[in-house]
């Protein structure tokens, strides 16, 4: 027990403390104020400037709690607690800010840890949903078997490679050397199986069922029937003869097919046997063919003939003859294509074709080749006319003369061309001749369109379209600010085709097949803008007006007085000059005037005649033999409905 007397002492002692305590208080606040004391004394410092323990007593008192010193033990004292709170009562507005800096910290740190812990949350969610969709890798802990093959204890992957293991799979169907690897139809059963014992509740005995593969077997059935089966030839054509003139008849062939029913029966067996390893031998029938080659004589016809006129034009002619010997004869394999610019290839001198009228940038010039169109147009008709189906087919810029607008198939080499499908059932032959001023071509096959069904086309005008901006041309015979009319140009036009199908006279359908819209023609006019008048040569062919040429004339189709004809076979001395080109449009230019430019006559001297421009050929002259203007359908015409087409000749030579 303490006495009085040591009480006392005690009591001494901690005033002694207290009052040093005040007094190193004061000195520290003293030595703030005078900017001495920031080695420890100050409450704000840390201490790291000076090494005397911050808040420390003269008799060596040290409060419970430290503050860092240098080394980061400094001891924080009561004085320097004093001081702080010393130093708070004189700035009271700094705790208050620092209060609601406090609150914004900490309102923004909870917000930034509820962002990411709902972000973790969906994650975990996302896993979770994941986890249990999924089929988890747990060993199996009962005891469980798949035909006495046990998986307790395996991991799913494990268990799966231990029962195709046991189940090896290796079937195959054979015919003859060749072999056919059956896919493994085994697997997804197994998959179906171990879903079903490692997500429930599993039992412990499992047998591997083989059932429910009825559409697996079928389909690997028809994968080998599609392998070897063989499709039987009917007798028909197979080449043509030219020295015969007639096509080659070749004889039926067997086919073969594989009995699908049997092999499905067996392949099943094999799976209900667990035969996974069984060689099953493919059983295949024989296939007769409907017909033979004399039948095929007898079934084969000309199913279609079109045919158009010409002209007087010997060189265009002479095109159209090599055109129509390029595609005679030509025989299309059922699903085969035919390509006009591919059978008769690019249109040459070397192969005998010459210079005729076509357009080029809708300027007539002439060009090696020119008029082949007109059979392209020709076998698109027949080829209608017989049921088969054109793949490829684009109409000309201007109006064709030869044919009904909407009805024409243009062809240049390396540009637009003419294609059709063999979609029948056997093969077809082409005829195509050139006789007389008349294009014939016409389609030999087994009859593709049912009895009495018959194909036609039938084109309607819509409109005409505005004539288009005139030309102009230079005329030194003109006086100035005179203008003459060279040419009144024309309209276009949009044309609707139709394609009329009726069976024995009767219309069945009538829908439109296409559109067409044609250019119309620039009226061209003469004048003189170069301050010269030349005197004319020919007064005569001065008042000559020149028409303008129909898409005819691209094709060389409109008589060119300049161009031999077949009944005379003279040429025209006044013929214009023009560009030759190499069978493809495009690459064919604008006609030149080959005569040398004039030059100004002396002040009150004539200026030296010059030849007046050529003229563009006439379509109304030549378009039918004896020169008169064909009608747009009718009798020869080779119009829908024609109901005078000239027959090809037999196809069998008979």
């Amino acid at each position: 027990m303490m006495s009085d007397f040591e009480r006392g002492r005690s009591a001494s002692s901690q005033g002694s403390v207290r009052k040093s305590s005040r007094s190193n208080t004061s000195a520290s606040r003293s030595s703030h104020a005078s900017g001495t004391g920031r080695t420890g004394s100050s409450p704000r410092s840390s201490g790291t400037r000076g090494r005397t323990a911050r808040g420390s007593s003269s008799s060596g008192y040290r409060s419970p709690q430290r503050s860092s010193s240098h080394h980061g033990r400094s001891s924080y004292g009561r004085s320097g607690y004093s001081g702080r709170r010393n130093h708070r009562r004189k700035n009271p507005l700094n705790g208050w800010w620092i209060g609601m800096i406090s609150l914004v910290a900490v309102v923004a740190v909870v917000s930034v840890v509820f962002a990411v812990r709902g972000k973790h949350l969906e994650e975990s969610e996302t896993e979770i949903t994941e986890e249990t969709t999924s089929i988890p890798e747990t060993e199996l802990e009962k005891t469980v078997m798949v035909d006495n093959i046990v998986i307790t204890g395996m991991s799913r992957d494990a268990a799966k490679a231990a029962i195709l293991s046991e189940y090896p799979w290796s079937m195959t169907v054979k015919n003859g050397e060749e072999v056919y690897e059956v896919a493994n139809l085994m697997e997804t059963k197994v998959d179906a199986l171990l879903d079903e014992i490692y997500t429930g509740e599993p039992r412990e005995i499992y047998t591997l069922d083989t059932h429910g593969l009825e559409e697996a077997v079928k389909a690997q059935a028809e994968a080998v029937a599609e392998l070897w089966d063989k499709t039987a030839k009917n007798g028909s054509i197979s080449s043509f003869d030219e020295d015969a003139n007639k096509f080659v008849f070749t004889g039926a062939e067997n086919g073969l097919a594989v009995d699908q029913e049997k092999l499905i029966a067996d392949i099943s067996d094999a799976l209900e046997k667990k035969e996974f390893d069984r060689v099953i031998p493919v059983v295949t029938e024989e296939v007769h063919p409907e017909f033979d080659e004399e039948t095929a004589k007898e079934k084969y016809k000309t199913v279609s003939t079109f045919t158009t006129n010409s002209t007087a034009n010997s060189k265009r002619n002479t095109n159209l003859k090599l055109a129509c010997k390029a595609i005679n004869g030509t025989v299309l394999q059922p699903g085969e294509e035919f390509s006009f610019n591919t059978v008769v290839g690019q249109r040459t001198e070397e192969k005998g074709y010459q210079a005729a009228a076509a357009y080029s940038n809708g300027e007539v010039v002439q060009e090696i080749g020119g008029g082949v169109c007109q059979v392209s147009t020709t076998l698109y008709n027949a080829v209608l006319r017989a049921g088969l189906k054109t793949t490829t087919r684009r109409s000309h810029t201007y109006e064709p003369s030869y044919v009904t607008p909407g009805m024409d198939a243009t062809v240049s080499y390396g540009g637009p061309d003419y294609k059709f499908v063999n979609n029948s059932q056997a093969a077809v032959g082409i005829r195509a001749s050139y006789s007389d001023q008349v294009v014939t071509v016409s389609i030999y096959a087994v009859p593709i369109l049912e009895d009495g069904v018959k194909y036609t086309l039938k084109s309607t005008k819509i409109k005409d379209t505005d004539v288009p901006p005139p030309t102009y041309e230079e005329d030194l015979t003109l006086q100035p600010e005179v203008e003459k009319v060279k040419s009144e140009g024309s309209q276009g036009s949009y044309w609707e085709t139709r394609l009329v199908i009726t069976k024995d006279g009767e219309k069945v359908s009538d829908e439109v097949d296409h559109h067409t819209t044609y250019k119309g023609h620039a009226p061209v006019i003469l004048r003189n803008t170069s301050g010269v008048v030349v005197a004319p040569e020919n007064t005569e062919a001065e008042t000559t007006e020149t028409p303008i040429a129909s898409e005819g004339a691209a094709d060389g189709l409109a008589t060119a007085p300049a161009e031999p004809v077949e009944s005379s076979g003279t040429d025209n001395s006044s013929a214009p000059a023009a560009t030759t080109g190499s069978g493809n449009r495009n690459e064919s230019s604008r006609p030149e005037n080959t005569t040398s430019p004039l030059r100004p006559a002396e002040p009150g001297t004539t200026a030296p005649s010059a030849p007046t421009a050529p003229s563009a050929p006439n379509p109304t002259q030549g378009n039918t033999p004896g020169g008169t203007t064909a009608p747009e359908v009718g009798p020869g015409y080779g119009g829908p409905g024609n109901p005078a087409e000239i027959v090809a000749p037999n196809p069998l030579g008979a």
